[in-house]
């Protein structure tokens, strides 16, 4: 009580209240000199406190401007925001993007593309090839194309590929190898009832067997390369046939001539005809070109495995086929019918005939046609 008596006796010791606004000045301030000196009147009114509060407010609002200046200085989260909104980019599906490897673990590699996301490589995505790992393929820092495959809205993360970028590129690739009709070699990957599943440029593809012209059995042909050429392609169907007797063909009929007697094997007859294979293609022995007898049935004269010695009429790289003869090698019209054995025999000899007989003839028609030459020639020079 003594303390709080002391406290309120120096309140007033030091402070008078004015009549006008009640506002309490020190009473340093009340007296004259201090009046003159601090600038306040004898007029209560006039004191200086309008000025004071008015300095304060101005104080006030400059410190408020200088602290907003401040602040306009320094980015915030929603200017950051903003920003990310105004300059992130638009990111589809089937895009194609450059983007940059930072991180891989044993799910795939994450790529930054610029966006608020990392994206991420799957390993099952990273290549056409069979790998165990993504890093097979890319690596920390490495910049690349990849493309978009899926977008995961809630996160907005981007899913990537690169196997499917190769894909789109072998089937560039088959399109070209089959128009320039090539040959090139597969890996037999399985077989089935039908055929062999070939692998060429990362694609599968099926080989029939009917277009096999290899004597293995199917099985033991599983990893090895075998040389094939495309017969249909079809990236819309996602279709790929291919031909390993075509492959073949190409390299034997460059050893056969038109006019070539060679040993063949009946391995089909057919109401048209017998196929005939001639060391590892077939050729067609036309039943129009067993005899020169008439034939109303080719199973009444050829039977499967028969032995012929047979006359390459004509050959058609493109197809892989090749034409072939009996008839021009019967030593007289019809031995076919009655003694096979004999034209076996007179084969080389009749061919030898035949052949002579068409030079003969490819000789008269070249003279023929010089003297032809010549007779207009001579026209010409008397007119």
């Amino acid at each position: 009580m003594a303390t709080i008596a002391r406290a309120s006796a120096f309140q007033r010791a030091t402070c008078t209240e004015t009549p006008s606004n009640s506002a309490r000045i020190p009473a340093v301030l009340a007296k004259p000199a201090a009046k003159v000196a601090f600038g306040v009147s004898s007029n209560a009114k006039s004191v200086s406190l309008r000025q004071s509060g008015a300095a304060m407010r101005t104080l006030n609002v400059a410190t408020a401007t200088t602290t907003t200046a401040a602040s306009a200085d320094k980015p915030t989260y929603d200017d950051f925001s903003r920003l990310l909104e105004q300059y992130d980019f638009k990111f589809n599906v089937g895009d194609k993007i450059v983007g940059n490897v930072f991180n891989i673990d044993q799910r795939g590699a994450y790529v930054d593309i610029g966006a608020k996301a990392a994206a991420f490589l799957p390993t099952s995505e990273a290549s056409l090839a069979p790998i165990s790992k993504v890093a097979d393929v890319v690596e920390v820092g490495q910049s690349r194309e990849f493309l978009i495959i899926n977008s995961n809205d809630m996160e907005g993360s981007l899913t990537l590929s690169l196997r499917r970028m190769q894909i789109e590129i072998a089937w560039k690739r088959v399109n070209q190898l089959h128009q320039e009709d090539v040959t090139v070699y597969g890996t037999v990957v399985s077989t089935n009832r039908g055929g062999l599943l070939v692998e060429v440029e990362g694609l599968r593809g099926f080989l029939p067997a009917s277009q096999l012209n290899i004597p293995t059995p199917r099985e033991e042909l599983i990893g090895q390369s075998i040389p094939v050429k495309l017969i249909e392609v079809d990236e819309e169907r996602q279709r790929l046939v291919m031909s390993n007797k075509r492959a073949t063909a190409d390299k034997q009929l460059e050893s056969f001539q038109v006019g070539d007697v060679v040993v063949g094997t009946v391995q089909a007859v057919k109401p048209y005809g017998a196929f005939v294979d001639i060391g590892g293609m077939n050729g067609l022995l036309h039943i129009s070109q067993i005899s020169h007898e008439r034939i109303t049935s080719v199973e009444n004269v050829l039977n499967l495995g028969d032995q012929l010695k047979v006359m390459i009429l004509s050959q058609d790289r493109e197809r892989g086929r090749v034409s072939l003869s009996t008839r021009k090698l019967e030593p007289t019209p019809g031995d076919m019918l009655r003694d096979p054995q004999l034209v076996f025999e007179k084969a080389d000899e009749m061919a030898a005939t035949f052949r002579e007989r068409v030079a003969a003839a490819e000789a008269a028609a070249r003279a023929e046609e010089a003297a032809l030459s010549d007779e207009g020639a001579a026209l010409e020079s008397s007119e």
